[in-house]
This record gives C-alpha cells, structure tokens and sequence, in this order.
C-alpha cells in the first residue's frame, strides 16, 4: 500500500547522446521539468482510502499507458544524472512492492543489476532480515545474502516515501553486505511525515508534495 522521485553514461555534464534525446545540461533540465507535469498529470486521487483520513495516491495509471511509463523511466534516468553526476550505480534495489514496478526498467536504462526486497519469507535461500517500524507494530524485510556484493553502489528505489521506515530497512540490509548506498529515488513525497530523516544517504524525488486535485 502506498501513500502520500539508452544513456548509461555517469556524468550528467556529458554531452553524450542519447538516442533521440537532446544531449545538453539546459535540455536534460527543460525535458526533466516537461515529464514530470506529465507524470503529476497522471497520478490518480482516492480520499479516505485505505483508512478514513488519508489520501491514496495511485500511481498505477502510469504504468496502463506506454507513453506515461516511458516518461516515468526517461524521468528517473535524467534525476539519476543530473543528481549523481559521475557515479554510476552498480545495482538498483526496489522496495517491495511498486519498487519492482519501476526498478528493472531503470535498471536496464542504467546498465546495471536489479535486486528486490522482500517481506521476510518470501525469499529462498540464505538471507539477510532488517525490522523496521510500522504504524501498528514491526514489520521485517529480507534480501538474499549475496544479491550485494562488497563495494558495489546502490540506488534504492520506491513509489512513494512516507514515513521512511521500508527504506530504512533496504538501507540497512545492503550496508550489512558491504554494499554503499548513492541514494534513495521515490517518484512521490510526503513531506509533513518526514520520512527521509531516518535515511543516512541523500533522498531524491521527481514529485514533491501532495497537490488535491478536483
């Protein structure tokens, strides 16, 4: 449940291109801004849901049309570049469980592996398990012990951040492999929670802010 951010160059100076995209530090930023009015545009607004009181952000109209799916992965390939600049992730980790929705695409844009998180028991295999701290209790997460290797760099990715807690955890699980966390991406925040204090690494988002549509 969430509630509430083919180029595999690092250096988001570089003129590079990209096929069919424009290759300039002022373009990147110009077709960065474009995308993201379209991806707000497609975002879906449910009151009192789950729970009287919260407004449900659905992001799944994304993902029903290909042009707002291809917007949302060139969207999260340009933040990386811009926002990392000459660091180039080894592994995109995604949150279970709209992370898988966006992970592996942006993997395969960046050149690099994807790993998911999981819910404790739905791994085979040897694995690593954080707790983390739910509205209602704990709740645990686990990655297979050797999904990270020592030294590797990592992007951890969600839909949406909240109270930070499930990225906490994925934050955790891939220091206790020797992994080094770059950053966390969420395409939404919910600022008023703050979430991203509980993370030790810099958080990126494509959208801040919850906007009421009517």
């Amino acid at each position: 449940m969430s509630q509430h951010t083919a180029s595999t160059s690092p250096d988001a100076s570089s003129t590079t291109q990209v096929a069919g995209h424009p290759s300039s530090a002022t373009s990147r930023a110009a077709e960065l801004a474009s995308l993201k009015v379209k991806l707000r545009g497609a975002l879906r607004q449910f009151p009192d849901f789950p729970s009287p009181g919260i407004l449900f952000e659905d992001i799944l109209p994304i993902f029903s049309d290909h042009s707002t799916h291809e917007a949302l992965v060139r969207c999260l390939e340009l933040h990386i570049l811009e926002t990392l600049a000459d660091e180039k992730p080894d592994v995109i980790v995604g949150l279970e469980a709209r992370g898988f929705l966006m992970g592996p695409s942006l993997a395969l844009k960046l050149g690099a592996g994807f790993v998911p998180v999981r819910k404790r028991g739905k791994l085979p295999g040897p694995c690593e398990t954080q707790g983390y701290e739910k509205e209602y209790g704990q709740d645990f997460f686990q990655m297979q012990s050797d999904a990270i290797k020592p030294g590797q760099k990592v992007i951890v990715i969600d839909d949406i951040i909240a109270t930070g807690g499930s990225a906490y955890a994925a934050g955790e699980l891939i220091k206790k492999m020797g992994g080094n966390v770059l950053g966390f991406v969420f395409l939404l925040e919910l600022e008023f929670l703050h979430g991203r204090d509980k993370l030790s690494a810099p958080v990126h988002t494509l959208l801040t802010g919850q906007e009421t549509k009517a």
